[in-house]
């Protein structure tokens, strides 16, 4: 076939390289010159073949339009090139559905996880991968946390437990996922997909082909969970941090509960997770009901989520310094998962908020700052959005500073023993960073810093 990918960021370097291996006419596309393109450094493909420094559109594709286009997770629908495509009627996969659509016969070799979610992922997803590994078969995690699937081959594995975002959902055609596992849905990059609506629509495509045999688990507590879930052909599993539910997972006294039939049989304590605040109980639920799909005994998954550490980034304890501790929640990048973050502590917060807002409403991140914070320092470009949102529920103590580390230096000046120092932005870090992961790298370097004089 002759495929365009849009997109030459670590997602679409992976998958042209895998149509080049399975010897496809294959044209790389991106407005950026290769000079800004870090991941196309190694990459096997012709020159003629690389569509670099141009406006993305049809027209600058070689020899007209192609049999397919493969869509980079950083492309939105509006783009100019995929309106093309769909007026045109060119199929677009993600760069999902070509990793994992499988051989000729559509054999892939491995039984796919896939977990989505507005928030919990990356934890959800890590939590799974460590459940599947010991199993004693043949895993591997990948997707949107890190490791493009395009980027492995799916045959020499048995389990391919895979994040997926809404980007990667949006265009799913054909691909079946045969445990698929929804977490919450609630707004977020409503600045790509245009509308909440759409946004859900595209997250509850992960239970689109399967069949009746397949499984989904799904948060109770989310209507909009529920809602998408009808579509489903296969068996639900239900998980509640706030219902106790006649089956599926729950709380009760203290412990996370199978439910069968309203009887409950008690897997673990909470007391024992490292993982802490009903949200991260909600998380681990969703991956009790994956390992005992996978067959592992309860002895084994209370064994294996109580050892289970939080992820990087994910309120990550940077330290305690002065009686203060400080954590990098930089992987909250909307208003949701922040609001999850000031619930997880008891003590008074020092906030950091801001960077680059993706079109959402930040009054309920306010308004939840207020009951627990004893001061918000808002920076970078939705610094005046934040402060207004923020004037506007009444929190009576905040600043406005121009760039990060100065933000990073009040909150340690504003700081007093007892207190948490919590970056847990409700923002995206693409003003002023690559991604989170350098954000919370960057707060990590400068707490340190600071202390170690």
């Amino acid at each position: 076939m002759k495929v365009v990918v849009v997109g030459a960021g670590m997602s679409g370097a992976a998958a042209a390289a895998l149509l080049y291996n399975r010897e496809d006419l294959v044209y790389l596309m991106d407005t950026k010159e290769a000079a800004e393109l870090p991941f196309v450094r190694d990459l096997i493909l012709p020159e003629e073949q690389r569509v670099f420094g141009r406006e993305m559109t049809l027209a600058n594709v070689p020899g007209g339009a192609p049999d397919l286009m493969v869509l980079s997770p950083g492309v939105p629908p509006k783009a100019k090139v995929v309106q093309e495509a769909l007026t045109e009627g060119i199929p677009i996969w993600s760069e999902v559905e070509l990793a994992l659509t499988g051989d000729s016969e559509g054999d892939l070799g491995a039984v796919v996880v896939g977990v989505t979610g507005s928030n919990g992922k990356t934890t959800t997803t890590s939590l799974i991968g460590v459940l599947a590994g010991s199993t004693g078969k043949r895993s591997v995690v990948a997707g949107n946390i890190g490791l493009p699937l395009a980027g492995l081959s799916p045959v020499e594995y048995d389990y391919v437990v895979a994040e997926l975002s809404s980007f990667q959902l949006a265009f799913l055609d054909r691909l079946r996922i045969p445990i698929a596992v929804l977490l919450n849905v609630t707004p977020d990059h409503l600045d790509w997909h245009g509308s909440f609506e759409e946004y859900a629509e595209a997250k509850g495509r992960i239970f689109r082909n399967q069949l009746p045999g397949d499984l989904c688990v799904i948060n109770w507590d989310c209507p909009v969970c529920r809602r998408l879930s009808e579509q489903a052909q296969s068996r639900r599993v239900f998980f509640s941090s706030t219902v106790l539910l006649d089956t599926g997972w729950g709380l009760e006294k203290g412990w996370i509960v199978r439910r069968c039939d309203g009887r409950s049989q008690p897997v673990v304590a909470v007391d024992e997770l490292q993982l802490k605040g009903a949200h991260n109980y909600e998380n681990v639920m969703a991956a009790l009901a994956v390992g005992e799909e996978l067959r592992l005994s309860d002895a084994d998954l209370a064994g294996i989520v109580s050892g289970f550490a939080p992820v990087r980034h994910r309120q990550e304890v940077v330290g305690t310094f002065d009686g203060v501790l400080f954590v990098n929640d930089s992987k909250a990048t909307n208003p949701d998962s922040a609001i999850k973050a000031l619930a997880s502590y008891a003590q008074p917060i020092v906030l950091l908020a801001g960077g680059k807002n993706k079109g959402l409403d930040m009054t309920q991140f306010m308004e939840a700052a207020r009951g627990c914070c004893r001061c918000v320092v808002f920076y970078g470009e939705a610094a005046d959005e934040l402060r207004s949102a923020a004037a506007a529920v009444g929190i009576p103590r905040m600043m406005s500073v121009g760039s990060f580390a100065e933000a990073v230096k009040a909150a340690i000046a504003v700081a007093e023993a007892g207190d948490v120092v919590l970056l847990s932005p409700g923002c995206t870090s693409w003003d002023a960073f690559k991604n989170y992961e350098e954000r919370g790298a960057c707060f990590r370097e400068l707490v340190r810093e600071h202390f170690s004089g």
